[in-house]
């Protein structure tokens, strides 16, 4: 099953707003108030911004080089691990 679309205003967050509305999200789940329907649809937009987060950090990820010294003395650059 396909995963569904990321709307487009979640899409057009960065990293630290997408960040800071799933904290907020969280928090208001956690609490327990509200209705169900309310609970479920932050959950589901809880969701769309964990994904988008997950997506900005791996981009970010891929654009990190390290700068290392070769054996031949060269310096080059490889991708860096962050496991």
């Amino acid at each position: 099953m396909a995963e569904p679309q990321t709307p487009p205003d979640v899409a057009a967050l960065s990293f630290e707003d997408a960040l800071g509305e799933l904290e907020q999200l969280v928090k208001r789940l956690e609490g327990g108030s509200g209705k169900l329907d309310e609970a479920i649809a932050a959950y589901e937009r809880g969701a769309f911004l964990k994904r988008h987060c997950e997506a900005k950090l791996r981009e970010a990820q891929a654009r990190v080089d390290k700068i290392v010294v070769g054996a031949d003395g060269q310096i080059k650059t490889e991708p860096v691990t962050l496991d």
